[in-house]
């Protein structure tokens, strides 16, 4: 993550067949990968999770937010977003890890990705953003905003991954059916 060697992949965090993507990536590279729960529960959705989830403002939706280590160090806060219409009766909505992780829970309920949207984007890192990720003053935060997609076009997850702007570059590489 913070090499400028990393070269990753978002497909693997979409597969209903994994459980610990991130562990996998960082051990591939001789390193250790891990991730705490800082809390999980409904909150009212913001504008833009709520446009996103084709829902409007103030309904409710159920957050995870992670906070991502690279060899014990942070190096990303994570935040994921379900409709609560669904989502409150599943583990997504209470802290702890969820056996399988929450991208098999999600295909287990029927929610598999038929498209995805990523956007990335760079701006000042909030205060909220920057305790947990150890950042100096006036630090700058890269972000990636997924939107994930049923074949039919529903979206039902949004998660917004928020990263140090020093880890320099992303990589995309796709296959093209």
């Amino acid at each position: 993550m913070t090499d400028v060697q990393w070269s990753g992949s978002s497909t693997p965090y979409l597969s209903g067949n994994q459980v610990d993507a991130w562990g996998k990536e960082a051990a591939d590279r001789g390193r250790v990968g891990s991730q705490r729960i800082l809390k999980a529960g409904p909150r009212p959705a913001d504008d833009d999770v709520a446009m996103r989830l084709n829902l409007h403002t103030g309904a409710a939706v159920i957050e995870r937010q992670r906070l991502i280590l690279l060899d014990g160090e942070p190096v990303e806060l994570a935040n994921s977003y379900w409709p609560a219409s669904w989502a409150d009766a599943t583990p997504l909505a209470r802290p702890g890890k969820i056996p399988g992780g929450a991208v098999s829970l999600l295909s287990h309920l029927g929610y598999a990705p038929g498209g995805v949207d990523e956007e990335v984007a760079t701006r000042p890192a909030t205060d909220e953003e920057a305790e947990p990720l150890k950042l100096a003053d006036g630090e700058w935060v890269l972000t990636l905003t997924r939107t994930i997609r049923t074949h039919d076009g529903r979206p039902y997850e949004v998660s917004v991954m928020v990263s140090p702007g020093r880890i320099g570059r992303l990589h995309y590489s796709m296959k093209v059916d």
